[in-house]
């Protein structure tokens, strides 16, 4: 293999098929190439004698096992990751060279990788946590790596504080618990004690923290980066993914459960999605700042606990990238995958956020111990389209077969080849940003601010969000053991509001401060509301439970109307097997209700019939009807269920179309889902 080949525009799909084996229609091999005659039985000294050092085929086939797993990420250990492409819309030459960013309509190849943040690789997915959004674009001038998550904010400012940070919130130590959770003492000790996190705990607490679907959050570059043109000349730029299906999230009971009922419920979503075809679409947004505007703001733009308001700094849509193939191996593609903020290009550079530059060292450190070496870029997933050529050798895992007896610049025996590039030429150089300063270990005044940006992003809720980080609160705050940690917390939220805190303190017995004043900021900023996010019914899971003898001319518009709205419909029922409806007309049970829950849709019609075990059949409905409602979804329902629906808990009102017909109420059923929760729903009265 020579990494000198010219590749086209469905580049990296064509260099990693040079990997791709299928070993199913192959004769058994060692790694060597020999073919294997025995794979069952090891080589003895007589049948029933002791196994022989000689067995090399044991010995490989073993071997090879023992070494299976790599160390786990100590972040974002749990992720899922597809390959697409990146179309631009607009060409951004104005701001900045970087090749892949210069022709609309282009297309780039690209690894996008989700994660949790604080699970291990085999704890649950539908957790409260940050997610990682990491993507790879396999540009022709190298690779570039925007690694951010779902929240544009972090919880600390410079990055020494990271291994405190990530100790607090892992599994405390003495007893390994809890798994995936910050809902404990050292978390909100943490908290407590660096009030620079106020922010984003915040948004921890929020609706973000439990998104419905990795297709259905936003994603942020989260530091200030820059832009840089073919004059020299700087802007700086902060990244955004905005989701074609808009942002939304799950209840926390109904997140809680889900865990129970399917772990893997992320990336089941993320995999189905894209092999039925419903290619996951984000589109890329950057906000501009030209450098004399950096202190223009009453917050630092370099402080990364803080976000530049969209209503302030407009968020220009420049591209669309379109996730379109599931990995062919999780753990060649998606476990081996390195991800560093420092893979840039030219055109895109660094600004002086303390806690990006942090990670431009933890990133290369963390690959070197996982992947086993220095020659992680050389891995499949990892590799660039474009060639690559240096003087570095040898080392674990090496693949390259470097020729030649030169290995070191400058030299005159291979005239000074490999050499390097002129910025003209595309040789990258580092922007010529001034800096002065004496050496000192401190924090700019202009980072002190802890409160302003959370009060903002309080002030940008909706009640029934404002009531959900209530409810958080209480949930985590609540799971503290140390009443004076539960104390430190109340007090330090007093200063973003103290209705807030009053009923957090309530619920966890503690006392609601008179003494703090809250922040005095009344700005708000909708774009950080989710209510005002896209709302689409597309790829919406809906539940349809009945039995046979079910109403046929009730079933039958209702699927052709869901479907030409881009639902994805499970026949839901007693049992698997073919039912037949009153009219004669049949259908295929996708799932029982003992394989599936009410938790695992979007919405439900419920259709009835007449089932094997009726009693059982209509309390089984009845307790997935009243799950949905109490989640707050939509539900309809045929005129021949009423029954079933005068069993539940279900009342009239937004989202529920009792007695429901398509010519009556079709668009009705299309908006309720596309709307996706009714918080309006009174379910204690």
């Amino acid at each position: 293999m020579t990494n000198d080949r010219k590749i086209d525009g469905d580049s990296k799909n064509k260099q990693l098929e040079t990997f791709r084996v299928n070993d199913h229609e192959h004769a058994m091999t060692t790694n060597q190439g020999l073919k294997v005659s025995e794979d069952e039985h090891s080589l003895k000294a007589g049948t029933r004698g002791p196994t022989l050092m000689e067995d090399f085929h044991f010995r490989e086939k073993m071997t090879h096992f023992d070494h299976e797993r790599i160390p786990e990420r100590v972040v974002h250990a749990r992720g899922y990751a597809a390959h697409g492409e990146f179309e631009l819309y607009e060409s951004m030459k104005k701001y900045t060279k970087a090749g892949f960013l210069q022709e609309p309509g282009s297309k780039t190849p690209v690894f996008t990788r989700f994660s949790t943040v604080a699970g291990s690789k085999g704890s649950a997915e539908a957790v409260r946590d940050v997610r990682g959004f990491a993507v790879k674009f396999y540009t022709e001038e190298g690779n570039y790596d925007l690694v951010g998550n779902n929240m544009p904010v972090f919880f600390i400012q410079d990055a020494i504080k990271f291994p405190d940070l990530v100790h607090a919130v892992k599994p405390e130590p003495h007893n390994e618990m809890p798994q995936a959770a910050s809902a404990h003492d050292t978390f909100w000790d943490f908290v407590a004690n660096n009030q620079e996190s106020a922010h984003m705990v915040m948004w921890q607490m929020s609706d973000r923290a439990i998104p419905r679907s990795l297709r259905m959050m936003e994603g942020f570059g989260v530091h200030t980066y820059r832009f840089i043109n073919d004059q020299g000349e700087a802007h700086f730029v902060k990244f955004h993914w905005k989701p074609k299906l808009g942002v939304h999230s799950l209840v926390w009971d109904e997140a809680q459960k889900i865990n129970g009922k399917d772990p893997d419920f992320h990336r089941r979503d993320l995999w189905e999605s894209i092999e039925n075809g419903d290619f996951v679409e984000f589109e890329l947004g950057v906000q501009l700042l030209e450098e004399k505007d950096e202190f223009a703001f009453d917050f630092d733009i370099l402080d990364p606990t803080k976000i530049w308001p969209e209503e302030d700094i407009p968020v220009k849509i420049i591209g669309k990238m379109t996730l379109n193939r599931n990995v062919d191996n999780v753990f060649a593609e998606t476990e081996q995958v390195a991800f560093h903020p420092g893979s840039v290009v030219p055109g895109i550079d660094f600004s002086n956020d303390p806690l990006l530059q942090g990670r431009l060292f933890s990133y290369t450190d963390t690959q070197l111990i996982r992947l086993g070496g220095p020659n992680f870029h050389e891995l499949p997933i990892n590799r660039p389209v474009c060639p690559f050529h240096n003087n570095q050798r040898d080392g674990y895992g090496r693949q390259t077969i470097n020729v030649g007896q030169v290995s070191y610049h400058k030299n005159s025996l291979a005239n000074n080849k490999p050499n390097t590039s002129t910025e003209e030429d595309g040789g990258f150089v580092h922007y010529q940003e001034k800096v002065e300063g004496r050496k000192i270990q401190a924090r700019s005044d202009s980072f002190k601010d802890h409160f302003s940006q959370a009060r903002l992003f309080w002030n940008s809720m909706s009640s029934a969000e404002k009531q959900h980080i209530i409810n958080a609160f209480s949930f985590e705050v609540g799971k503290v053991k140390d009443m004076n940690v539960r104390q430190q917390v109340i007090t330090m939220f007093a200063n973003v509001d103290l209705e807030m805190v009053t009923e957090i303190a309530q619920n966890v017995g503690v006392k609601a401060p008179s003494d703090v004043e809250q922040s005095s900021v009344t700005k708000s900023s909708p774009a950080l509301s989710q209510e005002n996010k896209a709302k689409l019914p597309n790829t919406r899971k809906i539940a349809v439970l009945l039995a046979d003898d079910f109403d046929d001319a009730a079933l039958e518009p209702f699927l052709k109307a869901s479907l030409d709205a881009g639902m994805s419909i499970d026949i839901v029922s007693e049992t698997f097997g073919t039912l037949t409806g009153k009219n004669g007309a049949t259908v295929d049970v996708d799932e029982t209700l003992l394989t599936i829950h009410s938790v695992l849709y979007d919405a439900l019609y419920v259709v009835g019939g007449q089932a094997k075990q009726q009693k059982k059949f209509e309390m089984d409905v009845v307790d997935f009807v009243n799950e949905a409602y109490m989640h707050f979804k939509p539900i309809a329902s045929a005129p021949a269920a009423k029954h079933l629906m005068d069993q539940s808990n279900v009342k009239a009102g937004s989202g529920i179309l009792m007695d429901f017909t398509v010519s009556r109420d079709g668009k009705q059923w299309v908006e309720a889902v596309a709307e996706h929760r009714f918080w309006d729903r009174k379910l204690y009265e």
